[in-house]
């Protein structure tokens, strides 16, 4: 029996490329309900082809993928195709997928799958901007309590961002989504640019997964290189952080890492501190914590499962 029944709203994506085959990798502990998709690294029309290409790639067709939200709640579509390339997948060669979009739109379908759930649950695991979770919030509060947990990467407090010097990509694309998600009650875990930037995949990665895996895995291997100027070369020659992949692997393997429960808040105006994540470590603030904030990952732990569980497919 699986251990996790989950929903994961992406924006494929390099590093949502390696959590999607991490996932379909795990049928053991992570049922994977359904893929949907938002626009964020790269424009919808890209995420939707892209988790339907990686669904066949790993040889799960019979995931369905919906597409969601095509632009933030209230702000102009950003991107990061320096971080990600015009296709969203640089390095890797892209197939036009045979298996089809579902009809249904992603906020439909994890509304409609959590009213179904029961007592059960359903997780929902975000790695991309949270425009599709918040739309569930505001459109069909309801359903809310049937969220087990949202697991999401996105934010920054330590380490610096990655788009201002204060925000990280997913939560500055979408600022107001954001907010909705951390104010909605149900248990979060965030993985941000403090804990994902302990997870550096280096020169050797790629070469281990290619050698261990087939056919498969020897494509995918690609992504466990850097590509772009995203992280101006902070992390060294060869040097790649691995984002969203570590949401998954905290299901799998929570040992790997720490957390604190805190008061988060989004910055949704601030001239400079727009997209920020304030976290009251302190408890100065004496508001109650909203979420669990990873502070520390073994990198090598996630690297050596994301490995090991990619060189199956």
């Amino acid at each position: 029996m699986t251990s996790h029944r989950i929903i994961l709203d992406c924006d494929p994506g390099r590093d949502d490329a390696l959590a999607i085959a991490l996932t379909l990798a795990s049928p053991e502990e992570i049922e994977l309900i359904g893929i949907t998709t938002v626009a964020g690294n790269v424009p919808l029309e890209l995420t939707q082809r892209n988790a339907r290409f990686l669904c066949e790639l790993c040889g799960h067709v019979d995931v369905p993928v919906h597409a969601g939200a095509r632009r933030p709640l209230t702000r102009a579509p950003v991107t990061a195709e320096e971080v990600h390339g015009r296709s969203g997948l640089e390095g890797l060669e892209v197939d036009e997928p045979s298996m089809p979009l579902q009809d249904q739109h992603a906020v439909d379908f994890i509304t409609e799958t959590l009213r179904a759930s029961g007592e059960e649950g359903v997780t929902l695991v975000a790695c991309g901007p949270l425009t599709n979770i918040a739309m569930v919030v505001s459109d069909a509060p309801k359903v809310l309590p049937n969220v087990r947990q949202i697991v999401l990467m996105g934010g920054v407090s330590r380490v610096g961002g990655n788009v201002t010097p204060v925000a990280e990509f997913n939560i500055h694309a979408d600022p107001e989504a954001a907010a909705a998600v951390f104010a909605c009650g149900r248990p979060i875990t965030v993985f941000s640019l403090d804990a994902t930037y302990q997870v550096l995949s280096g020169p050797d990665h790629a070469g281990r997964l290619e050698s261990l895996g087939g056919a498969t895995a020897q494509r995918l291997a690609c992504l466990l290189r850097p590509f772009g100027g995203g992280a101006k070369g902070r992390f060294g020659p060869g040097h790649t952080p691995l984002h969203d992949p570590c949401t998954v692997a905290w299901l799998l393997r929570p040992h790997l890492f720490e957390a604190q429960s805190v008061p988060v808040v989004v910055e949704t105006e601030g001239a400079h501190t727009l997209g920020a994540t304030v976290v009251d470590w302190w408890g100065v603030t004496g508001e109650p914590p909203n979420a669990q904030w990873v502070t520390k990952a073994d990198g090598d732990g996630v690297l050596d499962l994301l490995i090991e569980r990619i060189a199956r497919l």
